[in-house]
């Protein structure tokens, strides 16, 4: 089922200079980049963007954390892509994820954990729609779709 997500690459990776690392872990899973932006989030947009988690006592330094520096925010678009793309970034705190996730790869710190990607389609999509228009986002297919998909054999029947 093609879905969209948004990915958030965080302060921390950008500072570090490996945006294009998380970048090549998503397109060789076969997702595609619909939207994008490098931007300074705001610490409004960031209350907003983090609003579920208010009443934590992460909430603040997780807010000031997104708003520290900028962050290159997307829209990825694919099929399962929220499933999957969360099992590609690994568990949270950097200490339980594992090798081979982003986080399990790239983190080295509990606080700063690299990428921030929707968790249901429901969040998906108020999340995008707190960073992005709708024309800011370009729907497009890739020709490697029917492999991706497991369909290409319906085209050769």
């Amino acid at each position: 089922m093609q879905e969209r997500t948004l990915i958030i690459i965080k302060p921390d990776a950008v500072q570090r200079q490996i945006i294009g690392r998380v970048i090549d872990r998503l397109e060789m899973k076969g997702f595609r980049v619909t939207g994008a932006k490098m931007m300074h989030i705001s610490l409004e947009l960031a209350e907003k963007h983090y609003q579920e988690h208010k009443g934590q006592p992460y909430y603040d330094r997780l807010c000031r954390y997104i708003s520290s520096s900028p962050s290159l925010v997307m829209v990825w678009q694919g099929e399962n892509i929220i499933k999957l793309s969360r099992n590609l970034m690994g568990e949270t705190l950097a200490s339980q994820a594992r090798p081979g996730t982003i986080r399990g790869d790239f983190s080295t710190a509990e606080n700063y954990n690299i990428v921030h990607g929707s968790d249901s389609p429901e969040s998906a999509e108020s999340e995008i729609s707190l960073f992005f228009n709708e024309d800011e986002i370009v729907d497009y297919e890739l020709t490697i779709e029917p492999w991706l998909s497991g369909t290409y054999h319906e085209k050769i029947r």
